[in-house]
This record gives structure tokens, sequence and C-alpha cells, in this order.
């Protein structure tokens, strides 16, 4: 059986094309990017006085043990990161994985 690590990143709407194409240089082999909104902008947005667009891309990278460091090392370098407000970045485990057996490298 082999481990698979899911990569989490939201960054700022309009940084996901290249935090996915970083990512893909260093050995990822897909994303899912999409939308979403977080709840604490309204908080934010009221302490700072100032506007904060609300909307976040949020990237979704499975890939194999063994590699998500590189890859997570690209992404957090083209997303800037590490910068207070740019964006956050984690891991997941994934069990119970289900879809991937016919791609090359995710087979058991």
């Amino acid at each position: 059986m082999f481990e698979v690590k899911c990569i989490v990143a939201i960054v700022e709407r309009g940084r996901a094309d290249k935090v996915v194409e970083e990512a893909k240089k260093a050995g990822a082999r897909g994303a899912t990017m999409f939308y979403g909104r977080g709840t604490g902008e309204t908080e934010a947005k009221k302490f700072l006085n100032i506007h904060i667009e609300s909307t976040k891309e949020m990237i979704l990278i499975l890939t194999e043990l063994d590699k998500y460091k590189k890859i997570m090392d690209a992404m957090v370098e083209a997303g800037e990161l590490k910068k207070p407000g740019t964006g956050i970045i984690f891991t997941v485990p994934v069990t119970n994985l289900i879809g991937l057996h016919h791609r090359e490298g995710f087979e058991e």
C-alpha cells in the first residue's frame, strides 16, 4: 500500500494559477482549484477598517508521501505564503482513496 498526502492551499484570488504551475514543475501531476469565502473577513474588516476581498482560491493536490515536501516548498515560494496575509498551506493524510489506481505512480 502506498501513502498519499493532500496538500491544501488557500490563496488570494488570482494567485492559484501561478502556485499550481510551480507545483507541477516540482512534480505535482495535477490540481483541483475552486473558489471559497472565509468567515474571518467580517471581523478583520471591522477591526482594521479596510476593505478585504472575501473570495479566495483553494488548491487541492494529491501526491505521494515522498514527493509532497518538494511540491509544498514550491507552492510556498510561488505564493509567497510566508508573508503575512498571503494565504495558508497545510497537508492532510489521505485514506480510503478510490479512483487513482489507473494513474502511473498511484498503483498499489
